[in-house]
């Protein structure tokens, strides 16, 4: 007989079950290759550029438009970036946290902030449906984190539990769960986060409980 935890667990998507900035690199991977195709240059170049432009705080599109002159527009690319299929792959120690809590009936869930079809498509490159039974993004749901009705959809779901949140933005992720008395979890940036981790900047409430430095230590906590 299966023995179910009264442990509920939800993730955040972004910076927290991968690198946000390897969804950039995959949509300007792709970018690349259509202009490169238009102008009849080489798309690494393009992608090289792109990256070092990224990395300046420059306007990528604006400016890789004006450079090689491609008949594409700002809103072309903005199409491309949020629609395509991305190559992303789950971390082995992302992977081994997610298998070890599906093993003791943990119930996870996954709220994400974003566009329905950009969020899809990275759910389905990282084969999360694989853990996740309940998936809320916030252009389905109707609001963003951090509503409260994104985080108590998931006690509606899965009832009296101990409840977990694991992110990364200290602007929107825990100032909520905390007052839900959930236990909150930072996962440190690793160097790579798109969104900045100052908490000189943010009162008490806005913390999480809990910093990690990497996902493998979210299990002592859980436990």
């Amino acid at each position: 007989m299966t023995t179910k935890t009264n442990k509920t667990v939800i993730f955040d998507l972004d910076d927290t079950l991968y690198n946000e900035i390897d969804f950039l690199k995959s949509a300007y991977k792709d970018i690349s290759t259509k202009i490169a195709n238009d102008v009849n240059t080489d798309a690494e170049s393009i992608y090289n550029d792109m990256l070092a432009y990224y990395y300046k705080n420059e306007n990528v599109f604006e400016v890789v438009i004006k450079k090689y002159c491609t008949c594409y527009s700002i809103q072309d690319l903005l199409r491309v970036y949020r629609n395509h299929q991305p190559k992303l792959e789950l971390s082995k120690d992302r992977r081994d946290v997610l298998d070890k809590l599906k093993h003791e009936n943990v119930n996870m869930g996954l709220l994400t902030d974003g566009r329905s079809v950009q969020q899809r498509n990275k759910i389905k490159a990282l084969q999360l449906n694989t853990w996740f039974s309940e998936i809320i993004i916030s252009e389905e749901f109707g609001s963003e984190k951090p509503n409260i009705n994104n985080y108590k959809h998931f006690e509606n779901v899965f009832g009296i539990a101990q409840y977990f949140y694991i992110g990364d933005n200290l602007k929107k992720d825990f100032i909520t769960p905390n007052k839900l008395n959930w236990i909150t979890i930072c996962l440190a940036d690793n160097g790579l986060n798109i969104h900045e981790q100052n908490k000189a900047l943010l009162a008490k409430e806005y913390l999480a409980k809990y910093t990690v430095a990497n996902f493998s230590q979210i299990e002592t906590i859980i436990r």
